[in-house]
Formats: C-alpha cells, structure tokens, sequence
C-alpha cells in the first residue's frame, strides 16, 4: 500500500504545474519544457500576480509583465496569474509556490495579503512587490514618484503660463497617500517657484466622467483660469471634453498623471493648450521583473526601486505610444 502511495503522490507532483496551466487566469512559459525537452534547464522560476482587469491603468501591468517575461524567456520559466480579489490571489500565490516559483513579483491591489506574503518568504522565495507597498519584512518593492510627479506639474504650468495666475488643482481625496503626494509636491514647489500664484483647490475622482461633470461645474464658478493640474489622465481627458464643451479659450495648461495612450495622441491635436503627462508608467513593472531576476542571480539590489518621473507632452509623445497597449 505505501508503494502506491507513493507512487501517487509522484504523479501528483508530475501533473500539477500542468493542471495549473490549464486555468483561465494563468499564462505559463515553461521554456518547452510542456514538450518533453529540457530547454527550459537551469532557467529561474518567476511568477507573477496581478489583478484581473481587462482595460486602464491596472490591465497594462499585467501586459507589461508578460511582455518583460517573454523578452527574458532565455533566463527565466514564468506563470503570470490574475485574480479579482485577496482571496482568489491567495490561492494562486499557494499554486506558484508549488509550481515551483523561485521569485514572486506580485501586484496586490487589497489588504489581507500580508500573511500569504510573508507565507512565500518563508519558503525562501523572492518576493518583489509592484507599486503598492506591503508591511512585510524583507520584500522588495518598485513603485514610480508620487510627489516628483506634483513637483514636475508645477514646474510644467511655470514654464508655460510664467510665475502668476490662476490655477485650478483637482485633488482626489479617495486615493488617499497617491493624492496626498502628488498634491505634496505640486503645493510644496509653486510656493518655492511661485509663491504669488493663485491656487483654488478641487475634489474630483481618477475617471474621465468625473473629470468632465467636475470640471464643467468648476469652469461655471472660474471666468478665468489659466492652467488645471490634474494628478491622472483620465481625469483630464474628462478636463478636456468639459473646456471644449465650454468653449473656454483662457485655459493654457492641463497636466495630467500616468501614461494614457489615448491620452498622448490628444497632446498634438490641441496645439493651443499644453497638454502634460507625467508618467507613473505601467511598464514600470518590467523593472520589479528585472528585479527579481537580479536577486535569483545573487546581485545587489536596492530595497526599494524608485523610478523617476518622465514628461510627456506633444514634443516627445511619439516616443511612448504602443498601439498594443490595453491602457
């Protein structure tokens, strides 16, 4: 009886990264190993977790990963999984640790994953968190500039409209520290660069249907304004759709935050208004790929990587368009 137990629990072992593979929300590159070849030999494990989003900000992480992954795919074995909530990423983060994972670059967008995290570090796995930071002793962390990003709006309205003003600042309280920074550093340096501008303060969300009904309420109370920061593209497309609704030609300036390829091809259609983006990028999550690779290989590596803010606007747009990009 216990040669057949055994004898089971091999095969069991055998078969689960191919049950695995079979899942709707699992993409998996075993380096042709599914064939019966060994190429995929010597190569480091990595999974990577995300969440399940189809469209925007969030789906490009899950894109851009994949294709970091694909580009390392001579270095590395990967299982990308995508979850709609703690629960669902729990699980999956429990089947990369039996598939095998060596690192984990995960993407957790609820609480409660703390203790599957620390779950993963204590079978020695490599765990390297994407934007969003967890309070977990010894995980590696990549995330962009929150406050660089208000320090470079700032700088950007400056340069266009000089040192005075009237500035419209739409702040989104619900995203708590993201706001909170950006609004940190845009506040912190127009009162260093320019301490006579006149700022009046906004609430609105990071949609462009928020964007558009706050705004077009704003411009009713505002004759003249001479430039918005806004903190997210899709907020200032909304910004956009409510000035042109309005016909207001006063407004010089819209700044917006992220990396929105529907976003950037505004940038050259609005030759009279300087539209602005500073980049908290999705494809910053190659870099959190790249880091875990470089713990597998036993480099150096920073605790946390922060990833300085780009400027975009119709000057360098080109430059960052992907037409195969869900964001």
């Amino acid at each position: 009886m216990r040669k057949v137990l055994n004898a089971f629990v091999i095969l069991v072992l055998i078969l689960m990264p191919l049950l695995s593979a079979c899942g709707a929300d699992t993409k998996v590159n075993n380096g042709g190993n599914d064939t019966g070849d060994d190429s995929g030999k010597g190569k480091h494990k990595i999974g990577i977790l995300a969440p399940a989003v189809t469209h925007g900000w969030v789906a490009a992480v899950a894109y851009h990963a994949e294709a970091r992954a694909k580009e390392l795919s001579n270095e590395i074995e990967y299982q990308i999984q995508t979850s709609s909530n703690a629960e669902e990423m729990t699980s999956q983060l429990d089947d990369l640790i039996t598939w095998g994972a060596e690192a984990i670059v995960a993407f957790p967008q609820w609480e409660g994953m703390e203790l599957p995290i620390q779950r993963a570090l204590d079978a020695d796995i490599e765990v390297v968190n994407f934007d969003i930071e967890i309070g977990v002793e010894g995980v590696h962390r990549v995330s962009g500039d929150n406050e660089d990003m208000g320090v470079q709006g700032a700088k950007y309205i400056v340069d266009k409209i000089g040192k005075e003003g009237n500035v419209v600042m739409l702040e989104v309280p619900s995203s708590g520290s993201v706001s909170e920074l950006r609004k940190k550093g845009f506040v912190e340096t127009m009162e260093e660069i320019a301490p006579n501008m006149n700022i009046t303060t906004y609430a609105t969300k990071f949609t462009r249907e928020d964007g558009l009904k706050d705004f077009a309420d704003i411009l009713t109370s505002n004759d003249k304004i001479d430039a918005v920061y806004s903190m997210d593209d899709e907020t200032s497309i909304g910004v956009l759709q409510a000035i042109s609704e309005a016909g207001r030609t006063d407004i010089k300036v819209v700044t917006g935050g992220g990396g929105m390829q529907e976003y950037f091809k505004m940038m050259p259609e609005n030759e009279k208004i300087w539209i602005q983006s500073a980049l908290y990028s999705p494809i910053m999550v190659q870099d959190a790929v790249d880091v875990a690779l470089k713990l597998l290989n036993g480099d150096d590596v920073e605790a946390v990587k922060v990833i300085p803010t780009t400027v975009v606007d119709r000057e360098n747009y080109e430059e960052f368009l992907d037409e195969n990009s869900p964001y």
